[in-house]
């Protein structure tokens, strides 16, 4: 029997849902009642949903039947200012839409722009490059493993996250001048030489940092409700993370052994992914919330000892140069790249195209975040509306890096 329409009298009132709105009947004792899906948006304001970003979704009593992802509330058509700037100018754009990896955002363009112009840099400004991206993921990861226990309730860990990430923004502070929009990137460098004995005191924070990190894995790994909220949760599978382009650590804990710093390494990335070098891809196959979780923390570790790795190298090289000199004017030769770097959050990638003039023609930016808000679509119906939190926390994006 088709489902029949609601009919309510309410004060003389007859209420009818919308025609949209499936409705279907439930016997109660020996009594019809006829119920109808409910449509709740989540957002845009929403503490759950880590900036502007709107889910309408679709409910059968506390189980969500369809989710739509809804975006642009923050969008600023980078793409198109892009093309009305010089190459020097567009750094100031990059470094924006993930602002929490604003150092990994300004190097895709600047990598684009040395190729396109054939340009080696200085060998001391490519290791601090690499120690720079490093800290700058740790930072990422650090927020997103303070933010999600918060999500689920727990309060405690943010304190321990964020002391964490104090450390490493004091020495990213002192060598750039900046907390989050650092611009310290240039087309053929960085724009000067780290202050005299940086490299000592990034190692004395990554050494703090290390003595206490267990204290942070206890409060989230360890934690029997944080599993509980998590475990078999959100299961995303390797095919859909192929078919929706996620990349990063969500790809990589549905089993996606993917990582463009050993996969097409850049800056001296070759190297540190060498055998026997501290650079390792890490993966789980669950996909789950809690999957995504572990290789969180994981991958902190290993971007310690990558970040450790550097400064190593960085005191073996003699003084010299970080950049290059530019003309005043600066005109890329004509013709187009692609420049893909593995961001925090996965796979940021800038196309540009030249005409030779001194501002591009065309470009284009791929951010990891959009796929893994897309990918929301697939993962939430089926689950509880108390697991859609949980599962919204484990897919690290930034809504900048959504809407662009």
């Amino acid at each position: 029997m088709p489902p029949r329409p609601l009919v309510r009298q309410t004060g003389g009132v007859t209420v009818t849902p919308p025609p949209s709105t499936t409705t279907r009947d439930v016997v109660v004792g020996v009594c019809v009642l006829a119920t109808s899906d409910m449509v709740l948006n989540i957002g845009p304001q929403h503490p759950a949903t880590h900036g502007v970003l709107r889910l309408k979704i679709v409910l059968d009593g506390e189980r969500i039947v369809s989710a739509d992802p809804v975006i642009g509330y923050m969008h600023r058509g980078v793409d198109k200012l892009f093309e009305v700037r010089d190459y020097r100018q567009i750094i100031a754009l990059t470094n924006r839409h993930d602002w929490l990896a604003a150092f990994g955002n300004e190097l895709g363009i600047v990598l684009a722009v040395e190729s396109m112009l054939g340009m080696e840099v200085p060998e001391r400004a490519v290791w601090l490059r690499t120690l720079l991206a490093e800290l700058n993921r740790v930072l990422s990861h650090l927020m997103f493993l303070g933010s999600y226990p918060l999500e689920l309730g727990a309060i405690t860990p943010v304190f321990y996250a964020f002391r964490e990430r104090e450390e490493i923004q004091a020495v990213m502070e002192e060598a750039t001048g900046g907390r989050m929009h650092y611009m310290f990137n240039r087309v053929g460098g960085l724009r000067e030489d780290v202050p005299a004995g940086w490299t000592g005191r990034v190692r004395e924070a990554l050494t703090a940092v290390r003595r206490r990190l267990p204290d942070l894995f206890s409060l989230v790994s360890g934690n029997d409700i944080v599993i509980a909220r998590t475990r078999g949760v959100g299961v995303l599978d390797a095919a859909t993370c192929a078919a929706y382009g996620v990349t990063g650590p969500i790809a990589r804990a549905s089993g996606l052994d993917l990582d463009l710093r050993r996969d097409q390494p850049y800056l001296a990335y070759a190297e540190l992914f060498a055998t026997g070098g501290p650079g390792r891809v890490v993966t789980r196959s669950a996909g789950d919330c809690l999957a995504r979780l572990e290789v969180l923390l994981e991958q902190l570790e290993v971007s310690l000892d990558l970040a450790q790795a550097c400064l190593d190298r960085l005191e073996t090289l003699p003084a010299g140069p970080v950049n290059q000199r530019l003309p005043k004017v600066l005109k890329v030769p004509e013709g187009e790249h692609y420049a893909v770097t593995e961001n925090p959050l996965g796979f940021n990638g800038y196309l540009v195209v030249s005409r030779g003039e001194k501002t591009p023609w065309r470009c284009k930016l791929r951010s990891a975040s959009f796929s893994n808000v897309q990918v929301l679509s697939e993962m939430l119906p089926g689950h509880l509306v108390s697991d859609m939190v949980a599962i919204l926390g484990s897919m690290f994006f930034v809504v900048g890096d959504v809407d662009k």
